[in-house]
C-alpha cells in the first residue's frame, strides 16, 4: 500500500524529527555545559534515543554516581519502551521477520508509536521510513547543540539550558489538564522530590536514587490508585 511505504514513512516522520532536533539541541549543550566531550556526547544520542532517560543519565552520570544507579533509572524511565513495542508488534506484518523487529525496536519512540499505532498495520518499509528523520534530527540536534555550548557565551548557553525542562513541561501540562489521574501521579512525584531534597536524612542519596525512587512510589501510585480499565468485548 502507497500510504505505508517508506517514502510515506518519511513524510510522517518529519514533524517528528524536526521536533526532536530542538529538544535535543538542549541536551547537546547541558552535555557539553557539563563537561563531556563533543564525541560522547553525540554518541550517546546515537545509541539511546530517549530523552526523559538521556536527561537523568546525563544527571547521574555528571554526579559520579554508580553504574548500578544508571542501570535502574534507566530500566524504570525507558521501561514503556518494551510495552510500546509489545504493543506496535500486534500490528506489523508479515514483512517484518524476528531480525527486523530487533533492529526496528531501538526506534521506538512515544511519537513514533503514536503515528505507528495510527494505521492499521504496519510494514517494514514504513516503519524504517518513519525512524529515520526522527533519528538523524536528534542525533544532529546533539551535535549542533554540543557545537553551540563551545561557541556561545555561557550565560546564553545557561539560559538555552532550560529548554530541556521547559520540554517535559510541555509533555506533562496537555494530559495533567485532561486526565485527573496524571495530574496527581505529577503533582505526587513533584512533592516526593522536593520532601528528599530538604530533608536532611535523605541527602546522603545520590540523584540516580532520588530519580528511581520518585519513579517507582508515583507509577505505583497510579497503577494501584488510577489503573486503567479493561475494555470487555461481548460477542
Amino acid at each position: 500500500m502507497s500510504q505505508l511505504s517508506f517514502r510515506a514513512g518519511l513524510k510522517a516522520g518529519v514533524p517528528i524529527g524536526l521536533g526532536y532536533l530542538s529538544v535535543s539541541f538542549a541536551f547537546g549543550m547541558m552535555a557539553r555545559s557539563g563537561g563531556l566531550p563533543l564525541g560522547i556526547t553525540v554518541l550517546i544520542s546515537m545509541t539511546n534515543l530517549t530523552s526523559a532517560g538521556q536527561l537523568a543519565g546525563l544527571g547521574i552520570l555528571l554526579s559520579s554516581a554508580s553504574i548500578t544507579e544508571m542501570i535502574l533509572a534507566q530500566f524504570i524511565i525507558n521501561l514503556r519502551y518494551a510495552l510500546m513495542s509489545l504493543s506496535l508488534s500486534q500490528k506489523l506484518d508479515s514483512s517484518i521477520r524476528f531480525f527486523d523487529r530487533f533492529i526496528l525496536s531501538f526506534g521506538i519512540t512515544d511519537e513514533i508509536f503514536a503515528v505507528a499505532s495510527s494505521n492499521e498495520s504496519v510494514g517494514r518499509k514504513y516503519l524504517s521510513g518513519l525512524i529515520v528523520i526522527p533519528y538523524f534530527g536528534w542525533t544532529l540536534g546533539t551535535l549542533f547543540g554540543g557545537i553551540a555550548g563551545d561557541i556561545l557565551p555561557a550565560t546564553i548557553t545557561s539560559a538555552l539550558g532550560i529548554a530541556m525542562y521547559a520540554m517535559f513541561l510541555a509533555i506533562i501540562i496537555p494530559p495533567s489538564k485532561r486526565f485527573a489521574p496524571v495530574f496527581k501521579v505529577c503533582i505526587l512525584s513533584i512533592l516526593i522530590s522536593c520532601l528528599m531534597h530538604f530533608l536532611p536524612i535523605f541527602h546522603a542519596l545520590s540523584d540516580g536514587f532520588i530519580i528511581i525512587i520518585c519513579a517507582v512510589i508515583a507509577a505505583g501510585f497510579g497503577a494501584i490508585f488510577f489503573p486503567i480499565q479493561e475494555v470487555s468485548h461481548n460477542d
